[in-house]
Protein backbone atom coordinates (compact mmCIF):
# COMPACT_ATOMS: atom_id res chain seq x y z
CA UNK A 1 0.00 0.00 0.00
CA UNK A 2 1.62 3.38 -1.03
CA UNK A 3 0.06 6.13 1.55
CA UNK A 4 -3.32 4.80 1.21
CA UNK A 5 -3.83 3.39 -2.19
CA UNK A 6 -2.98 -0.34 -3.23
CA UNK A 7 -1.20 -1.52 -5.70
CA UNK A 8 -3.05 -4.74 -6.98
CA UNK A 9 -1.28 -7.45 -7.32
CA UNK A 10 -2.99 -8.21 -11.04
CA UNK A 11 -1.28 -5.12 -13.44
CA UNK A 12 -2.88 -4.32 -16.40
CA UNK A 13 -1.48 -6.58 -19.47
CA UNK A 14 -3.07 -4.16 -21.83
CA UNK A 15 -1.28 -0.94 -22.55
CA UNK A 16 -3.29 2.14 -21.31
CA UNK A 17 -6.37 3.35 -23.30
CA UNK A 18 -6.28 7.44 -24.19
CA UNK A 19 -8.81 8.80 -21.74
CA UNK A 20 -11.20 10.71 -23.17
CA UNK A 21 -14.20 12.78 -20.96
CA UNK A 22 -17.58 10.68 -20.93
CA UNK A 23 -19.91 13.50 -21.85
CA UNK A 24 -23.35 14.01 -21.05
CA UNK A 25 -25.99 16.45 -22.32
CA UNK A 26 -26.08 18.11 -18.62
CA UNK A 27 -22.62 19.56 -16.19
CA UNK A 28 -21.30 17.49 -13.72
CA UNK A 29 -23.11 19.60 -11.02
CA UNK A 30 -26.82 18.95 -11.74
CA UNK A 31 -26.26 15.52 -12.72
CA UNK A 32 -24.21 14.98 -9.01
CA UNK A 33 -27.84 16.86 -7.84
CA UNK A 34 -30.31 14.74 -10.37
CA UNK A 35 -28.26 11.41 -8.12
CA UNK A 36 -28.48 12.64 -5.12
CA UNK A 37 -32.45 13.33 -5.13
CA UNK A 38 -32.40 9.41 -5.95
CA UNK A 39 -33.34 6.14 -3.86
CA UNK A 40 -29.68 5.65 -3.79
CA UNK A 41 -28.28 8.36 -3.03
CA UNK A 42 -25.16 7.76 -5.76
CA UNK A 43 -22.27 9.88 -6.75
CA UNK A 44 -21.74 10.29 -10.49
CA UNK A 45 -19.37 7.79 -10.15
CA UNK A 46 -20.82 5.31 -8.07
CA UNK A 47 -24.25 5.47 -10.38
CA UNK A 48 -21.31 4.79 -13.76
CA UNK A 49 -20.33 1.95 -11.58
CA UNK A 50 -23.56 0.74 -10.97
CA UNK A 51 -24.56 0.52 -14.41
CA UNK A 52 -21.01 -1.38 -15.64
CA UNK A 53 -21.89 -3.80 -12.79
CA UNK A 54 -25.32 -4.65 -14.44
CA UNK A 55 -23.82 -5.02 -17.82
CA UNK A 56 -20.87 -7.27 -16.90
CA UNK A 57 -23.06 -9.08 -14.40
CA UNK A 58 -25.34 -10.08 -17.10
CA UNK A 59 -28.62 -8.03 -16.07
CA UNK A 60 -31.18 -9.01 -18.56
CA UNK A 61 -32.05 -5.33 -19.38
CA UNK A 62 -29.08 -3.13 -17.08
CA UNK A 63 -30.27 -0.33 -18.50
CA UNK A 64 -33.97 -0.24 -17.53
CA UNK A 65 -32.95 -1.78 -14.47
CA UNK A 66 -30.24 1.17 -13.55
CA UNK A 67 -32.42 4.02 -14.17
CA UNK A 68 -35.34 2.09 -12.36
CA UNK A 69 -32.92 2.14 -9.13
CA UNK A 70 -31.45 5.99 -10.14
CA UNK A 71 -34.41 8.25 -10.83
CA UNK A 72 -35.58 10.33 -8.25
CA UNK A 73 -39.34 10.90 -6.59
CA UNK A 74 -39.15 14.29 -8.29
CA UNK A 75 -37.47 16.96 -10.23
CA UNK A 76 -34.23 17.47 -8.39
CA UNK A 77 -33.95 21.51 -8.30
CA UNK A 78 -33.71 22.39 -11.89
CA UNK A 79 -33.23 19.27 -13.58
CA UNK A 80 -36.52 18.07 -14.50
CA UNK A 81 -36.94 13.69 -13.90
CA UNK A 82 -37.15 13.58 -17.76
CA UNK A 83 -33.90 15.33 -18.64
CA UNK A 84 -32.25 13.57 -16.09
CA UNK A 85 -33.05 10.20 -17.55
CA UNK A 86 -32.25 11.62 -21.08
CA UNK A 87 -29.00 12.25 -19.73
CA UNK A 88 -28.30 8.82 -17.99
CA UNK A 89 -28.98 6.83 -21.67
CA UNK A 90 -27.13 8.78 -23.23
CA UNK A 91 -24.41 7.46 -20.85
CA UNK A 92 -25.79 3.93 -20.86
CA UNK A 93 -25.93 3.65 -24.75
CA UNK A 94 -22.21 5.24 -24.50
CA UNK A 95 -21.26 2.97 -21.92
CA UNK A 96 -22.78 -0.12 -23.75
CA UNK A 97 -20.67 0.80 -27.04
CA UNK A 98 -17.63 0.89 -25.37
CA UNK A 99 -17.97 -2.48 -23.47
CA UNK A 100 -18.64 -4.14 -27.11
CA UNK A 101 -15.84 -2.26 -28.56
CA UNK A 102 -13.01 -4.63 -29.46
CA UNK A 103 -10.61 -2.64 -28.27
CA UNK A 104 -10.86 -2.63 -24.72
CA UNK A 105 -12.64 0.73 -24.88
CA UNK A 106 -14.36 1.49 -21.56
CA UNK A 107 -13.85 4.76 -19.92
CA UNK A 108 -14.65 5.69 -16.14
CA UNK A 109 -17.10 8.12 -15.35
CA UNK A 110 -13.98 10.05 -12.89
CA UNK A 111 -13.11 13.54 -12.33
CA UNK A 112 -10.74 14.79 -15.10
CA UNK A 113 -7.05 14.84 -14.31
CA UNK A 114 -6.75 18.50 -13.22
CA UNK A 115 -8.65 18.10 -10.06
CA UNK A 116 -7.07 16.80 -6.55
CA UNK A 117 -6.05 13.34 -6.14
CA UNK A 118 -7.69 12.53 -2.87
CA UNK A 119 -11.21 13.26 -5.00
CA UNK A 120 -10.07 11.22 -8.04
CA UNK A 121 -9.09 8.74 -5.54
CA UNK A 122 -12.47 8.99 -3.75
CA UNK A 123 -14.47 8.96 -7.19
CA UNK A 124 -12.47 5.46 -8.10
CA UNK A 125 -13.29 4.13 -4.44
CA UNK A 126 -17.00 4.89 -5.17
CA UNK A 127 -17.11 3.03 -9.06
CA UNK A 128 -15.84 0.12 -7.29
CA UNK A 129 -18.50 0.48 -4.35
CA UNK A 130 -20.99 0.98 -6.68
CA UNK A 131 -19.55 -1.78 -9.51
CA UNK A 132 -20.21 -4.46 -6.28
CA UNK A 133 -23.08 -3.19 -5.50
CA UNK A 134 -25.11 -4.10 -8.80
CA UNK A 135 -23.02 -7.53 -8.38
CA UNK A 136 -24.41 -7.99 -5.25
CA UNK A 137 -28.52 -7.63 -6.73
CA UNK A 138 -27.75 -10.03 -9.19
CA UNK A 139 -28.96 -13.08 -9.48
CA UNK A 140 -25.89 -15.67 -10.38
CA UNK A 141 -27.38 -19.20 -9.98
CA UNK A 142 -26.55 -21.58 -12.71
CA UNK A 143 -23.69 -19.30 -13.65
CA UNK A 144 -21.17 -19.35 -11.18
CA UNK A 145 -18.72 -16.82 -11.72
CA UNK A 146 -15.31 -18.02 -12.68
CA UNK A 147 -11.80 -18.14 -10.12
CA UNK A 148 -10.73 -14.97 -12.54
CA UNK A 149 -13.38 -13.05 -11.71
CA UNK A 150 -13.89 -14.01 -8.06
CA UNK A 151 -10.74 -13.24 -7.37
CA UNK A 152 -11.19 -9.93 -9.53
CA UNK A 153 -14.22 -9.21 -7.02
CA UNK A 154 -11.50 -9.46 -4.56
CA UNK A 155 -9.68 -7.39 -5.80
CA UNK A 156 -12.11 -4.59 -6.00
CA UNK A 157 -13.47 -5.53 -2.49
CA UNK A 158 -9.89 -4.36 -1.59
CA UNK A 159 -9.94 -0.91 -3.19
CA UNK A 160 -13.24 -0.36 -1.56
CA UNK A 161 -10.84 -0.58 2.09
CA UNK A 162 -8.52 1.98 0.32
CA UNK A 163 -7.40 4.86 3.20
CA UNK A 164 -7.94 7.71 1.89
CA UNK A 165 -7.81 10.00 4.66
CA UNK A 166 -4.64 12.56 4.35
CA UNK A 167 -3.81 11.12 1.15
CA UNK A 168 -0.69 13.44 -0.29
CA UNK A 169 -0.83 14.51 -4.06
CA UNK A 170 2.26 13.48 -4.83
CA UNK A 171 3.87 11.59 -7.94
CA UNK A 172 4.29 8.19 -6.18
CA UNK A 173 0.37 8.35 -5.18
CA UNK A 174 -0.34 9.84 -8.49
CA UNK A 175 1.49 6.57 -9.96
CA UNK A 176 -0.43 4.42 -7.67
CA UNK A 177 -3.83 5.56 -9.13
CA UNK A 178 -3.20 5.73 -12.14
CA UNK A 179 -2.53 1.66 -12.02
CA UNK A 180 -5.68 1.04 -9.66
CA UNK A 181 -7.62 2.95 -12.11
CA UNK A 182 -6.48 0.87 -15.67
CA UNK A 183 -6.49 -2.48 -12.99
CA UNK A 184 -10.28 -1.49 -12.90
CA UNK A 185 -11.00 -0.56 -16.16
CA UNK A 186 -9.14 -3.54 -17.94
CA UNK A 187 -10.87 -5.81 -15.05
CA UNK A 188 -14.81 -5.13 -15.80
CA UNK A 189 -14.14 -5.35 -19.46
CA UNK A 190 -12.77 -8.81 -18.50
CA UNK A 191 -15.70 -9.85 -16.58
CA UNK A 192 -18.00 -8.26 -19.42
CA UNK A 193 -16.16 -10.66 -21.70
CA UNK A 194 -16.08 -13.96 -19.40
CA UNK A 195 -19.93 -13.11 -18.34
CA UNK A 196 -21.78 -11.46 -21.57
CA UNK A 197 -19.46 -11.85 -24.64
CA UNK A 198 -18.44 -15.45 -23.86
CA UNK A 199 -22.26 -16.62 -23.54
CA UNK A 200 -23.95 -14.70 -26.24
CA UNK A 201 -25.55 -16.90 -29.08
CA UNK A 202 -22.72 -17.17 -32.07
CA UNK A 203 -23.84 -15.41 -34.90
CA UNK A 204 -23.29 -18.67 -36.76
CA UNK A 205 -24.88 -20.63 -35.29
Amino acid sequence: MVAGLLILRHPSPFPPYPREEVATNIDDDRLARYLAAGALCATPSEAHGILCGLMCGGDANPEATWLRQLRPESDAGDLPIEEGLEALSALARLTREELEASEFALTLFLPDDTRPLAERATALYDWVRGFLYAWGTLDHTGAEPSPETREILGDFTDVTRMDLDGLDDDEQNEEALTEVSEFIRVAAMTIYQERVVARAPSSES
